[in-house]
């Protein structure tokens, strides 16, 4: 042990550890709501309601929440007495206390988590703001709401909750109370959807303000990967998950490919690619277009049959594949894995492929909850993951005591070799404490672990209850008797996670009965017996029971009459049996889960036992555990079905779920790295768009828009930095006249008159535009044809090669003979080859009569010319007929105009055409003009946007096999994109201001399709609970629409405005 640990262990015995400062932190406040209870004994329940009023009157006149906070847990204390028959113990006051400071409290299971949750809930609605109360499923959410509803509508709250099939005015009506319930997945689709919302009245939610989380560490830790989805269709073939199904089929592990299974990722093999390429048909799987999409099929189609096991990790069910949560081991209809990983697995199974579905809007729980003001939760177990709630979401984690002593014993594991004997140790233990009369709670890991040893227990004929993905529908009915005498309950992890079991009672008759009827009794015994003990014992004895209650660890030493015996007493509760007994039958990746497990039983000083059954097989162990450990254990004695037990086994165990929560937290910060690029645009396109239902500015922010576009084009085409030569007047003038309808007079801003280059200068100057345009016409011909004919080959057959010679000779005469090119053999070779040639030879030159032909022309039209810009006009309309180049206007000048104040001039015309176009529409009409075309833009952009970032982030992978760091490349590539969807948004914004006309009855276009979109979970890995949340029907019928018209109209064969002379289709309308 190092020096830092020992001091740290021996400041912690004199100051006490950090939580425990914590707790005794809270002990003053605690007492002062103490000394209130007398206070609000005494009012009625009409004065308690008063309290409230005076509570939010005191926050107006600036007391803080924290000032008043122990007047109103205590009356919050006292409505609880009289609305729900229950009172706040202290240290629940103690949990509310830390939830309102923003913090995790871990409190064991049956401490009242629900009750705890009333007091912040109560305090922070009074600011009016609204409070979140964050569940894992519908049911909880309404169970809460309603047996909270008495206590809070008692001290004059409002108390709503959100239900998956509640359409939006329910939804408005239930976000407008004080304290609203529901499911971290509700809360999160209906953010996305307002943030869809085409009028801000339609929005449900009133802002984020402060959360309370339910099981907090299953929302932020297990379900951090999951995000949020709003998708539509998108138009890709389903096919290649086919294909790509029969070559991961046909190829072999170990020879094509290997498999990670700790990393869950497969490796092709160079033999492997070959074959696959070989089966694909397609040529190389990584050349051009094939590089985009193959090796994505096909891992996704090897992952597909080595990674993801039937029953396991899925289910199918009526000819779909329905996920399962490996936490939970509950079904989650309506999620899929994303990335095309479902497609594939549905393949390998034969079913009907979804189509894959384009993303509208998303967003991951982990930077949904950081969006509210103040977070808090709540969980049975978060201290062994409180590095990343500090991390990821800066939130403290607390331990609080127990209000009763835990008096739960946990049993050593017992370790077996393999599976087989695992599942026959079990089975034996769960057969003898089941006839003990205790209730057993079995955990498993898995859909197929759980019908295998109900199997086992039935043929033993012992009645019990199974729990799982297949049977979720009758969880609450199942856990309800879960801790009833005698009862069996197979149940995949956390079933029924935030409803306690439990424990039952009963009649000494029944128990004695329950014995006999499991031969722990002998069938003629009396309960009258005067010999009852004695017959019993000596039955337990004789049947080898004892051992069996012995070797479990669930024999009770009792005395009756003076003498003791030992095995079960004859008794009318379970408490009194010895509690509820919990089997693990396996590790799980995360000791956190394992503690759920243990935590289902000891509830508010409840006895209880546990024990976790372990095999070599595991995929903890086999995976993750070092190897000394099999070679520990078979030193050890271990045989065919003996057990160990020993501390140096478990800490490996430990160190092993260690290494696999660091493994998870990893992929949680990689995946908020990434995530955390589109939360910034996410962040400035949401709070852009809700400033534009408000109406913000709106007329500002297109103005200031019009400014940077007219800056930007007379600075492209007229700015210091482009070359005299090179300037473009007209296109300024086309530019402005197309987008906005004004035609410039640029006399107005001319400071010198331009001064026109001589006939002797100006056809030379013509003569080599049209020279180097005559180039690069050739270059590109060449490069454009061998492509075409060559394709995607790298390599040329002969006969390729005689058909590129044959096609260069007869296009440009460049005299190649068949022996020139014979040491060449790739396509790029020939290319260069080619141009270099047609460079060498100078066949993009004029010939000398071409030339002259030149010089006649300019000097005819440009000798003393009575209008220069018309014989302009005519040069250039000849030149770009005869040679297809159009020669600026610019080019002419052998002085420049010179003009001042263009842009400002520029910009005050179109200002001045806005004005006036709101003039005669209504100042009000222009505002909804404006927001009419920001928002269907806004959208449209961001649609459009999120289906390039998807692309971008499953192609990105690729980037670190050149060595190119893929989170770097993905962040640089994001901000490109937004930075060019931003432009592209202000583009057409400014485009349309000036020559939309939107009939009365136009309704807005919703560019996502909320009535037909869909909610979904789309799973990176499966972790988290069921749900499927429909997206908003739309009501009513839709108002006919009419066509959206623009303002400016140009015929086509109408003179260009350019003043180029061409037609308008043959010149800016092209």
């Amino acid at each position: 042990m190092g020096v830092v640990e020992n001091v740290g262990k021996f400041l912690a015995k004199v100051f006490g550890t950090r939580n425990d400062r914590l707790i005794r932190s809270t002990f003053p406040i605690v007492e002062k709501i103490n000394a209130l209870e007398e206070k609000y004994e005494a009012f009625s329940d009409g004065e308690l309601r008063e309290e409230t009023d005076r509570f939010k009157k005191r926050l107006k006149e600036g007391e803080t929440l924290d000032q008043i906070l122990p007047e109103a847990f205590a009356l919050v204390r006292e409505g609880s007495k009289r609305f729900l028959r229950m009172r706040h113990f202290d240290v629940q006051l103690m949990g509310g206390i830390f939830l309102h400071q923003g913090k995790i409290a871990e409190m064991v299971t049956g401490e009242g988590k629900t009750l705890v949750a009333t007091l912040p809930a109560y305090l922070n609605a009074l600011e009016g703001k609204g409070v979140h109360i964050v569940t894992v499923n519908d049911y909880l959410a309404k169970r809460d709401r309603d047996w909270n509803a008495p206590l809070f509508e008692g001290l004059g709250l409002s108390v709503g909750a959100i239900q998956s099939h509640m359409d939006s005015s329910e939804r408005q009506r239930e976000y407008a109370c004080d304290i609203t319930y529901g499911t971290n997945n509700e809360f999160g689709f209906d953010y996305l959807r307002d943030n869809m919302k085409m009028d801000i009245e339609d929005q449900v939610q009133r802002g984020l303000n402060y959360c309370i989380i339910d099981e907090v560490d299953s929302v932020l830790i297990d379900e951090a990967r999951t995000p949020l989805i709003i998708s539509g269709g998108a138009e890709e073939s389903v096919d290649i998950y086919y294909k790509a199904n029969r070559i991961a089929q046909a190829l072999k592990k170990g020879r094509d490919y290997e498999v990670k299974e700790k990393e869950r990722s497969i490796i092709m093999t160079e033999e492997g690619m070959e074959r696959a390429e070989e089966l694909a048909g397609v040529g190389p799987l990584y050349s051009g277009r094939n590089g985009l999409i193959w090796p994505h099929a096909l891992d996704n189609a090897l992952s597909a049959k080595e990674l993801y096991k039937r029953d396991k990790d899925y289910m199918v069910e009526d000819g779909k594949v329905i996920i399962i949560d490996e936490f939970t081991g509950r079904k989650m209809e309506g999620r899929t894995w994303s990335d095309g990983l479902h497609q594939a697995i549905e393949a390998k199974e034969g079913l009907k492929i979804q189509e894959e579905t384009q993303t509208l809007a998303t967003i991951t729980f982990q930077n949904y909850f950081r969006l509210y003001k103040k977070l808090s939760g709540m969980t049975g177990t978060a201290m062994t993951e409180a590095a990343e709630f500090a991390k990821i979401y800066d939130l403290d984690v607390v331990a609080l005591p127990t209000n009763r002593p835990l008096i739960r014993h946990n049993f050593d594991d017992r370790i077996y070799g393999t599976l087989q004997e695992k599942f026959a140790a079990i089975e034996e233990e769960v057969v003898a404490v089941h006839a003990s009369g205790r209730p057993v709670l079995v955990g498993t890991v898995s859909v197929e672990n759980s019908e295998l040893l109900s199997e086992r227990i039935r043929r033993r004929g012992v009645p019990h209850q199974v729990l799982n993905a297949k049977y979720h529908e009758k969880e609450a009915a199942i856990v309800a008797k879960a801790g009833q005498l005698g009862a069996v309950t197979i149940a995949t992890n956390m079933a029924g996670r935030g409803t306690d079991i439990v424990l039952g009672t009963f009649t000494k008759q029944e128990l004695l009965d329950h014995w006999k009827k499991c031969n722990a009794a002998p069938k003629k015994l009396r309960l009258d017996d005067p010999e009852f003990y004695d017959k019993l014992q000596e039955f337990w004895k004789r049947g080898g029971l004892l051992e069996r209650w012995k070797y479990a660890g669930i024999a009770k030493k009792f005395e009756v009459n003076g003498k003791v015996y030992e095995g079960m007493p004859l008794c009318t509760s379970v408490r009194e049996l010895g509690g509820l007994h919990i089997v693990g039958t396996e590790r799980h990746e995360a000791r956190r889960i394992d503690n759920q497990l243990r935590g289902r039983c000891g509830r508010q000083g409840d006895p209880g036992t546990t024990r976790f059954f372990l095999s070599l097989e595991d995929d903890l162990m086999r995976i993750f555990a070092n190897d000394w450990v099999r070679s520990f254990l078979q030193k050890h004695g271990m045989s065919g079905g003996q057990d160990i037990s020993h501390p140096w086994v478990s800490k490996a165990i430990e160190r092993a779920q260690k290494k696999v929560e660091a493994h998870h937290f990893e992929i949680r910060k990689h995946l908020l790295d990434y995530d955390k690029v589109m939360n910034e645009q996410r962040t400035i396109i949401y709070n852009e768009r809700q400033a534009i239902l408000r109406g913000e500015n709106l007329k500002d922010k297109i103005k200031n828009w019009i400014r940077e576009d007219i800056v930007q084009v007379v600075e492209k085409y007229a700015g210091e930095d482009v070359d005299d030569e090179q300037k473009d007047y007209n296109a300024i003038v086309a530019y402005v006249f197309m987008k906005y309808g004004i035609l410039l007079d640029l006399d107005k801003y001319k400071t010198r008159k331009e001064e026109y280059k001589e006939p002797e200068v100006l056809a030379p100057y013509i003569i080599d535009i049209i020279e180097k345009h005559r180039y690069d016409q050739i270059q590109k011909q060449i490069h454009d044809y061998i492509q075409d004919k060559v394709g995607q080959d790298v390599t040329l057959t002969v006969a390729k090669k005689n058909q590129l010679r044959n096609w260069v000779n007869t296009t440009y005469d460049l005299g190649f003979e068949k022996e020139d090119l014979e040491h060449l053999s790739e396509k790029e070779d020939f290319i260069r080859v080619f141009q270099q040639r047609a460079e060498e030879l100078d066949i993009h030159s004029l010939d000398e009569e071409e030339r002259e032909k030149i010089l006649d022309l300019v000097k005819k039209k440009f000798t003393n010319p009575k209008d220069p810009r018309k014989a302009m006009v005519d040069i250039q309309k000849w030149v770009e007929k005869k040679y297809g180049v159009h020669i600026l206007e610019a080019g002419f000048y052998r002085r420049q105009p010179l003009y001042q104040g263009l842009a400002e001039g520029i910009i005050e015309e179109i200002f001045e055409k806005y004005e006036q176009r709101e003039k005669s529409l209504g100042a009000e009409n222009m505002r909804q003009l404006e927001r009419f075309i920001l928002l269907q833009k806004i959208d449209e952009k961001w649609k459009d946007h999120l289906r390039a970032m998807d692309e971008l982030k499953a192609s990105i992978g690729m980037r670190g096999y050149g060595q190119e760091d893929p989170k770097i490349a993905y962040k640089r590539e994001g901000y490109r994109m937004f930075e060019e969807m931003n432009q592209s948004l202000k583009n057409e914004v400014t485009d349309l201001i000036l020559k939309l006309v939107i009939e009365q009855d136009e309704e807005m276009h919703d560019v996502y399709g909320l009535d037909t979109a869909e909610a979904i979970h789309q799973e990176f890995l499966a972790h988290e609970a069921a749900m499927e949340a429909a997206a908003e029907a739309s009501k009513g019928e839709e108002t006919a629409r009419r066509p959206i018209r623009a303002a400016v109209k140009v015929g086509r064969n109408d003179p260009c405005i350019c003043g180029s002379g061409k037609k308008y289709k043959k010149c800016c309308g092209e």
